[in-house]
């Protein structure tokens, strides 16, 4: 069994890896990715590969969010809105924690975010609130938040759906991030089911009659969710779906990263929120050595993984 380290040191890889592998199979549908043997970072040749000229093993926006809101908790401290909403519009303008300083990829509701942020919006007042808003960019960054949080069930759960606010502030995708982050944490803390265990925990922390329970139990997880195969949409309950339905259906880190990009689209997100989950159940030695050894910022994440160890086990 991973120790605990190894777990939140392969949730971070697992996330970067994984997005790193879905890069160049983005927007394709399901049927023209490549068979699991040829899935890897640099694509079988004559495939039309996303964002051409992007270097095998980058991760996207996805890692760099995630990243960002790492270094604004181990900066700050604590989750702080402003200080994340500025790191996420120095990203965008700047390239701060992309690779090689370029950006080649954003959401349609995170632009809109962080171009209200740079005009002057409150972070907790950017994110676009419409039920057609709920893409997937606050969840894709969260796991950071679980695996640095020493709090509360409740405060990490406050705080996931805090978070997602600065870019994507309908209730749904909240639940999300929220959900996400318990299933991270039971994950970490051996639980036996880690997912059911989660539910059971949001349950207990949003009962009959609040409107988080609400969104869980109509849009989220309604009757019989567990039947609705996820289509790696960048839709943010179908990511969260898929991440779960990869995660249940591999037992090594490889086949939920290669499932999870199979499933075409948002190759990269969806492969990034399953890969961050298979990485703590797999610890980061189950990841294989040479994604681990290919992924190119290693120069970005290290300072910032050794400060989140300190952290983890002080």
């Amino acid at each position: 069994m991973p120790t605990r380290e190894e777990r939140i040191v392969g949730g971070i890889y697992g996330l970067l890896v994984g997005d790193a592998l879905g890069v160049p199979y983005e927007f394709h549908a399901p049927e023209r990715i490549p068979s699991p043997e040829q899935l890897d970072f640099q694509p079988p040749k004559g495939f039309p590969r996303a964002h051409d000229g992007v270097p095998p093993g980058t991760w996207s926006d996805d890692g760099a969010h995630a990243l960002c809101l790492l270094d604004s908790l181990l900066y700050q401290g604590r989750l702080d809105p402003e200080d994340l909403g500025r790191r996420l519009v120095n990203w965008m303008e700047w390239g701060y924690l992309a690779v090689d300083g370029q950006v080649f990829d954003v959401g349609i509701q995170t632009r809109t975010a962080l171009m209200d942020l740079h005009a002057g919006t409150p972070a907790l007042q950017a994110g676009p609130k419409g039920e057609r808003d709920n893409g997937n960019g606050s969840l894709m960054r969260v796991l950071p938040l679980a695996l640095w949080h020493a709090g509360s069930d409740a405060e990490l759960a406050s705080d996931a759906m805090t978070q997602s606010r600065v870019t994507h502030g309908h209730l749904r995708s909240q639940v999300c991030c929220a959900l996400y982050c318990l299933w991270a944490r039971r994950i970490l803390d051996d639980a036996p089911n880690p997912w059911a265990e989660a539910l059971t925990t949001f349950g207990a922390l949003y009962p009959e009659g609040t409107e988080a329970r609400s969104e869980l139990e109509t849009h989220v997880l309604p009757p019989g969710w567990e039947g609705i195969r996820g289509t790696g949409t960048g839709y943010v309950v179908d990511c969260l779906r898929s991440a779960w339905q990869c995660v249940a259906g591999g037992t090594t880190y490889e086949q939920v990263v290669k499932s999870a990009v199979r499933l075409g689209r948002d190759t990269d997100t969806t492969a990034a929120v399953a890969g961050g989950i298979a990485g703590l159940i797999h610890g980061v030695e189950g990841i294989p050595s040479r994604w681990r050894e290919a992924l190119r910022g290693q120069a970005l994440l290290q300072p910032m993984l050794q400060r989140l160890l300190k952290c983890a086990v002080s």
